[in-house]
């Protein structure tokens, strides 16, 4: 018994289900001739519909009334259960239909919390002024939080250090940042045009969380110099340590950026040069949406990469 009713359900729901746009229309005080426009069908075939639904239900699902046609209490009950699942459907038709048009849809864009400060809002404004419609989710984190979010599909695209011989990522490199010395200007080498890293072995040190994917970098610059860094203070923003090292709590290693520099500190480059890749990475063999491969190829022409 209990299947043949499951049986007649799904019958009836495959029937129903294209015809149910028709009753929400004229739930919505729409007659037969203006659903039927809306739906781009011709106004006999939303007639036939209704005979068609009234059959399978057992049930009249409109009556006419004076020269007017308006849902029986059997179609308003029918479609009033529905009303959440078309809403449901239509808003996922919408997105489907937005992510087929490059001028619309979302972009989920993951970077590292170094990038946050200048680099990812210049991209995202002049973007937006050609594509006003895109929607963007932006998500910040540590190298290692920004790759498990691309392997794991929860971005489209990310902006983080270049991860040579990765096979699963697609990866362009954008840029290669230098890394410098972030001295107090007090400091008795601020004024030298260039400094050894091992030069830095004694001083107190300021710098990211333990996590972070640049304070991994530079540990491994320093270990490879021969010390372990003293660190007397740690943030997670880059412009935090910057001013950490302005009061003059201890030196940094940190990415250059003349225009982000307080005025009580220098920045010195380190001999050799020493640089960090950065690429735009996204997931090697997905074809990605239009929205999202037009913000792809603008990260990519800003850096004169085609």
């Amino acid at each position: 018994m209990g299947d043949h009713t499951t049986s007649d359900v799904d019958h009836m729901v495959a029937a129903l289900a294209p015809r149910l746009m028709l009753l929400a229309l004229m739930l919505e005080n729409c007659n037969v001739t203006e659903a039927a426009d809306r739906l781009g069908i011709p106004q006999p075939t939303a007639s036939r519909w209704l005979a068609q639904m009234g059959r399978e239900l057992d049930a009249p699902v409109v009556v006419k009334s004076g020269r007017q046609v308006r849902l029986t209490r059997a179609g308003e009950h029918l479609v009033r259960s529905a009303v959440s699942a078309l809403a449901d459907l239509r808003s996922g038709c919408r997105q489907l239909i937005e992510e087929r048009d490059p001028g619309r849809g979302q972009i989920t864009f993951a970077f590292l919390h170094t990038m946050g400060q200048r680099r990812v809002p210049d991209l995202l404004r002049v973007f937006r002024r050609r594509h006003p419609q895109v929607r963007f989710v932006l998500a910040q984190g540590s190298g290692e939080e920004v790759l498990v979010q691309l392997e794991t599909g929860q971005c489209d695209l990310a902006l983080s250090t270049h991860h040579p011989g990765d096979l699963q990522f697609e990866q362009v490199v954008l840029d290669a940042q230098p890394v410098v010395a972030t001295i107090p200007k007090e400091h008795w080498l601020a004024q030298r045009s260039h400094i050894r890293i091992e030069e830095l072995a004694d001083e107190q040190f300021v710098g990211l969380k333990a996590g972070f994917s640049f304070r991994n970098f530079t540990d491994d610059l320093c270990s490879g110099s021969g010390f372990i860094p003293r660190l007397a203070f740690e943030g997670e923003e880059v412009d935090t340590v910057r001013r950490l090292v302005a009061a003059g709590l201890g030196v940094a290693l940190l990415p250059a950026d003349e225009d982000s520099v307080p005025d009580e500190v220098v920045e010195i480059p380190l001999n050799p040069g020493v640089f960090r890749e950065i690429a735009l990475m996204w997931r090697a063999h997905d074809s990605l949406a239009p929205a999202v491969r037009e913000f792809r190829d603008h990260v990519l022409q800003t850096y004169h990469i085609s």
